[in-house]
């Protein structure tokens, strides 16, 4: 009998305990409660959420015009490369995205034509001795009657005719990049080579190793990041209220969630086919992103602004497109009594909601800024 009463006692004391650690454990959790359809927080639990409580502020709300467009460059920073003069590609060790330098040899073209060029200026060259003896001799037969002024017309002319040829043949070797100099020394090269006309990526490869290429061929393309634009097409209807200077903030959906920002520096005076006008941006900061020529851009022209009494978006949970803020009803001691107040949004921008109707706020009228979602969602 004693056994038992004992077992008895010992069990009552444990039932006791847990119950005591269950109401403490209780105590500690954030509990809010509903009293006549108002929300009644503690000032523990408030500041344990991190809750906080502002007033309707005066805040900038722009007029936009939404409009698509992409990345793009300059035409001085893109660079499509072609061969002078038509031949084989020797060498071509770029690929798609390789970083090029200005002046860095892009690829060598063969073709047994550069030979026949050289030769052509290798025998102007000689015959240019001769023709300046010649030359010099009927101009001094000509000063004293002894020669007719028709054999003196015929040698300048041959004269002229060649140094004009041979100025035209050393101006096509140097753009091959041949050296008139060494072919003058006997070095011919059945071989040119392309050099890089700017610095950046190669961003096209149109041939291969051994294939022929025209003049007209488009071997690579370079574009260079460095100044990089944003392009975008404005419906004509738009197009008057757009201005230079204006700021534009804008988005690429596709790679980033990022809101960049850019000016209008140009706007364009010729309407496309689609009935829309180009106007060029300048970004405010190129230095620390990473576009692609090509990116699809999404952006908003800000032509106007209206000041407005609004509050953070944080302040309002929308559910069913209505919006709720809690507005503080009273304090009493160390409770907070709050009370929803729907409110129609007419405008986000920046992280702030302008409110309509705000007139039927008392001026002093404070509302939760922080923490409402928590407690309208419960």
């Amino acid at each position: 009998m004693k056994r038992i009463s004992y077992i008895i006692f010992i069990i009552s004391i444990i039932l006791s305990l847990w119950t005591c650690g269950k109401k403490n454990d209780q105590s500690k959790e954030t509990v809010t409660e509903t009293i006549d359809n108002r929300i009644q927080v503690t000032e523990a639990q408030f500041e344990q959420s991190n809750m906080t409580l502002g007033s309707l502020e005066e805040k900038l709300f722009p007029t936009v015009i939404n409009v698509n467009g992409m990345i793009d460059v300059p035409p001085e920073n893109r660079a499509v490369v072609s061969a002078q003069v038509g031949g084989y590609i020797k060498k071509l060790p770029l690929l798609i995205g390789d970083k090029v330098y200005k002046g860095q040899v892009l690829i060598t073209i063969e073709n047994p034509e550069f030979v026949v060029m050289q030769q052509e200026y290798l025998e102007v060259k000689e015959q240019l001795t001769y023709l300046k003896a010649e030359y010099d001799r009927q101009q001094t037969m000509q000063a004293e009657n002894i020669t007719s002024q028709k054999s003196f017309l015929k040698a300048e002319s041959a004269y002229k005719m060649a140094i004009a040829k041979q100025t035209g043949l050393a101006k096509q070797l140097r753009m091959l990049n041949i050296s008139p100099a060494n072919v003058k020394a006997g070095n011919l090269a059945s071989i040119t080579t392309i050099y890089a006309p700017i610095s950046g990526s190669i961003t096209k490869v149109n041939v291969t190793k051994g294939s022929y290429v025209s003049p007209a061929t488009a071997i690579l393309e370079i574009v260079d990041n460095d100044h990089i634009h944003v392009e975008l097409s404005v419906f004509e209807k738009d197009i008057m209220n757009v201005k230079k200077g204006q700021k534009i903030s804008f988005k690429i959906p596709e790679a980033s969630l990022g809101i960049y920002k850019a000016q209008v520096h140009l706007v364009g005076t010729a309407i496309e086919n689609n009935r829309t006008i180009k106007v060029h941006a300048h970004l405010d900061d190129e230095s620390h992103n990473n576009f692609l020529t090509g990116m699809f851009v999404e952006a908003s022209i800000i032509t106007d602004s209206t000041l407005a009494k609004a509050l953070p978006s944080e302040a309002l949970v929308t559910v069913d497109d209505v919006s709720t803020a809690l507005i503080l009803d009273k304090k009493e001691e160390d409770i907070y009594y709050f009370k929803q107040q729907e409110v129609n949004v007419i405008a986000t921008y920046d992280g702030y909601s302008r409110i309509e109707n705000t007139d039927i706020f008392e001026s002093n009228v404070q509302f939760l800024t922080k923490g409402a979602f928590n407690l309208i969602g419960e």
